[in-house]
């Protein structure tokens, strides 16, 4: 029985069709608009055309509801999952050594590896303003792409939202990581003990005074580059040589000053500081004095504070200094008795102050 000419035309358009919703997705508009987040087409060719296309793995590509991870092989690599979640609102969302993009891979990374973790996999999440430029969009997005394969991690699942002019500023975006934490390795701010030295793995407050800068409000003219890298690597190079690390962050918001007092909290113990030994850059110095800013409190995105036993800081410091994240590592202080839950700096004039936990925020929106 022959079909029908109707019934010809018919089957042509749905294989036409099918070869339409084959194609993979490509956004035509050069602004984001609300029909970006409507669930229809348009928010389908943009996931497709930008964060499909950047973010290219099996998992993303099946483009389910959830990403599907494989038990079995999580499991050979450690006995714990390490779980973190950040959410990314920097203001500019490019600046000199970085970008919002960048940063959001880096930090959930960090803080991952803090725990000793290996990271693996990421969500992204993004929230648009509508009148986002597309290609701003994109750009961020490649940054992610490149700043994943780096850190050597997938992202396999996300979420868009679009909402009105002024709901946010431009782009917000919200990532989530998991890694894998080996057998044995046990890091925790509640194992430091009196006589642990303090490191740091290079020069603190360059990504707190790259922001500044950047936003050009203060007619300041200077080469200050974030700090933006993952920490990952390094931490595993820590752990090859010193198998009893006490206790490991990174030194964002509120910087050093900040993840030090919450080390001498957890542990009821005292941290004293040596001036001379902390590595700040003349030019951030020279910042912090201009508009009255302490760079101990400065922010940072790719800093370790690593505490550990007296007897393993020569052993860790050249480890570091062996890595391009810790070639400028030193040590900056040891843990001391009493008095407890205080940190104090001891100045260059050979005086003691106390380092107090930060009140207020110094800058807005750095991270």
């Amino acid at each position: 029985m022959e079909a029908s000419p109707s019934t010809s035309a018919q089957n042509i358009l749905f294989e036409k069709l099918e070869k339409i919703r084959r194609r993979q997705g490509k956004v035509r508009d050069s602004h984001i608009t609300l029909a970006h987040g409507s669930g229809g087409k348009a928010m389908r060719d943009l996931i497709e055309d930008i964060f499909v296309k950047s973010f290219n793995n099996p998992i993303l590509s099946q483009l389910e509801d959830q990403a599907r991870l494989n038990l079995a092989n999580l499991m050979q690599q450690g006995d714990r999952l390490a779980f973190t979640t950040d959410s990314y609102v920097v203001d500019p969302l490019f600046f000199p050594g970085g970008d919002i993009g960048e940063l959001a891979i880096n930090g959930t990374v960090n803080d991952l590896a803090m725990s000793g973790a290996k990271p693996l996999y990421l969500t992204c999440s993004v929230i648009l303003e509508e009148g986002l430029a597309v290609e701003t969009l994109r750009r961020v997005a490649t940054s992610m792409s490149i700043a994943a394969k780096k850190a050597g991690i997938q992202i396999v699942t996300g979420d868009t939202k679009v909402v009105h002019r002024g709901a946010v500023d431009k782009l917000f975006i919200n990532t989530t990581g998991i890694g894998v934490i080996p057998r044995g390795v046990e890091i925790s701010a509640h194992k430091i003990q009196p006589g642990d030295a303090v490191i740091v793995n290079g020069e603190l407050g360059n990504h707190g005074t790259a922001i500044l800068i950047a936003r050009g409000e203060l007619a300041l003219d200077s080469n200050i580059e974030s700090d933006c890298q993952p920490l990952h690597s390094l931490v595993e190079t820590i752990l090859n040589v010193c198998p009893e690390i006490h206790a490991m962050r990174d030194a964002t918001r509120g910087g050093l000053a900040t993840v030090l007092n919450e080390f001498a909290l957890s542990s009821n113990v005292g941290i004293r500081l040596h001036e001379e030994s902390i590595p700040v850059r003349e030019e951030v110095k020279g910042v912090c004095e201009i508009l009255g800013l302490d760079p101990l409190y400065l922010a940072n995105e790719g800093k370790v504070v690593v505490v550990v036993p007296s007897k393993y800081a020569e052993t860790v410091l050249t480890a570091m200094k062996s890595h391009p994240a810790g070639k400028d590592a030193c040590v900056i202080g040891e843990v001391i008795a009493s008095p407890p839950g205080i940190v104090l700096l001891k100045t260059v004039f050979n005086a003691e102050r106390i380092v107090d936990m930060l009140v207020g925020d110094q800058m807005p929106r750095i991270c």
